[in-house]
């Protein structure tokens, strides 16, 4: 008896290390793109090798009795009695719960060291919204930018603070590992230090209403010198945009996502499109028709649910708190989508 054991005890190492160097070669895990993903993927290999050694300790007996223990043709024999083993069944309990044990305490590291601040991150506000994402960057000068792609530069952390307009989200970067939910009424808080220069993609981790599979946005990273040139640009374009009343229209609509559900070139959308929408006639769930001026523009978004065009019944339009000034400014950027 003592070897067999012998044999599936050398079985289960071989085993369990031709299942790590397989799972660890097929390229599961996406790039390491932050300073988060080094510390998760260090956890995660300790946990592929657990696994790995699990797996084998189970399959592997198994296989073996099925093949040496099996009954023999015209072996008619009562199989031998066996008892329990109280040695064993108090190791296959110590054991575990000292290797669970250990693992908590490493996790709890793993878990301080992608939380670790620091004081002079860069803090970027995200919002999620039904099915977009906006960036928000603190104001310089007085003008705040805001984008629908998050650019932040290699080597900085950067704190991002974000919230819901509707529903629960979750900012996931694969690259970047870490992932946390936003929430209607709350900030949460997620920290990432970005190490590798590329873009990435944010999506959507929490199911959140029928187009949740597109709520993607793109992430780039890249120097501080790129990223600065970004900004200045950026800057320009926000300063030009607030002496104007379209231009002050298009950075509310671009900071409310609302992009998300009109598209401004006539392509279909979630919501009926700006494109040529002024003057245009449209026509109503309960078979009326209306002529879009700026009176109907200024209801539908302080109160969206009092007209419904006809095939977007089933889509419900949150209520903003713009200002009369705020709709006039975003009327006055529709005008220009001809």
């Amino acid at each position: 008896m003592r070897r067999h054991f012998v044999i599936v005890g050398i079985l289960v190492v071989v085993v369990s290390v031709v299942i790590y160097i397989g799972l660890d070669s097929a390229g599961l895990m996406p790039a390491v793109a932050s300073a988060q993903a080094t510390e998760i993927d260090w956890m995660w290999n300790l946990e592929l090798i657990a696994m790995s050694f699990l797996f084998a300790l189970i399959v592997v007996p198994l296989a073996y009795s099925l093949i040496v223990f099996r009954r023999r043709k015209g072996d008619t024999t009562d199989a031998e009695h066996m008892e329990g083993n109280t040695q064993l069944e108090i190791a296959w309990t110590i054991v575990p719960l000292f290797i669970v044990m250990a693992y908590a305490y490493l996790g709890a590291i793993n878990l301080a060291a992608t939380q670790r601040a620091d004081p002079d991150a860069m803090v970027v506000r995200v919002t999620g919204l039904q099915w977009s994402w906006t960036f928000e960057y603190e104001p310089v000068n007085g003008l705040a930018v805001v984008s629908d792609e998050l650019h932040v530069p290699v080597g900085k952390q950067v704190l991002l603070r974000m919230t819901s307009n509707d529903v629960i989200h979750s900012f996931w970067v694969p690259e970047f590992r870490v992932k946390q939910d936003l929430v209607p009424g709350r900030i949460t808080e997620l920290r990432i230090t970005p190490i590798l220069e590329g873009e990435y993609k944010v999506r959507c981790a929490e199911l959140c209403g029928t187009s949740h599979y597109s709520m993607e946005k793109p992430v780039v990273v890249t120097s501080q010198e790129e990223f600065d040139a970004w900004m200045s640009e950026q800057l320009v374009l926000a300063e030009e945009a607030s002496q104007t009343p379209e231009g002050r229209g298009q950075a509310l609509v671009a900071a409310n996502g609302c992009a998300a559900c009109h598209t401004i070139n006539g392509a279909p959308g979630i919501g009926p499109t700006w494109f040529g929408l002024v003057g245009r006639t449209e026509e109503l769930t309960d078979g009326s028709t209306v002529v879009v001026d700026d009176a109907y523009i200024h209801e539908s978004i302080s109160a969206p649910q009092a007209k419904i065009v006809a095939g977007f019944e089933n889509q419900l339009m949150p209520t903003y708190d713009f200002t009369d000034e705020q709709i006039a400014d975003i009327i006055a950027y529709i005008k220009t989508l001809r």
